[in-house]
């Protein structure tokens, strides 16, 4: 490649935007091939928390997974990827991160920082009742 050629490339990308949520995408593989799954941190209505390890950088990360069993109409299946799109688009440190989510035949995974400490909700209970 010439050095001009070179400058068109750098001008090209110049006004490129790139956020780390474009890093966040659907991996193909499947999820027990990356991940062991730990203890379990918390049950919702669609989903459970479950603490997990990466098999391959060793990190401690947390999944929510989804049983499709439970998303019973299309607005149930949108509303967990519009979840996804959320966690992606946000980059702050006090909004949890999200790093990538599978999906099998019968679960949706959604791999994201392991956070100590328990559910925020309990603690703000907590903190509540302590003030009164």
């Amino acid at each position: 490649m010439k050095r001009s050629d070179e400058k068109e490339v750098l001008y090209t990308l110049k006004g490129l935007s790139i956020s780390k949520g474009d890093f966040v995408r659907e991996n193909m593989g499947y999820f027990d091939d990356f991940y062991k799954i730990g203890k379990l941190l918390g049950i919702g209505t669609f989903s459970e928390v479950r603490k997990v390890e990466s098999t391959v950088t060793t990190a401690t990360r947390a999944v929510k997974v989804v049983n499709k069993m439970h998303l019973t109409n299309v607005e149930d299946i949108k509303r967990f990827f519009y979840e996804i799109e959320i966690l992606r688009d946000l980059d702050h440190p006090n909004v949890l991160k999200v790093f990538e989510y599978f999906q099998d035949k019968d679960r949706l995974y959604i791999v994201t920082e392991y956070v100590k400490g328990g559910e925020l909700l309990a603690e703000m209970n907590r903190r509540k009742a302590t003030k009164q």
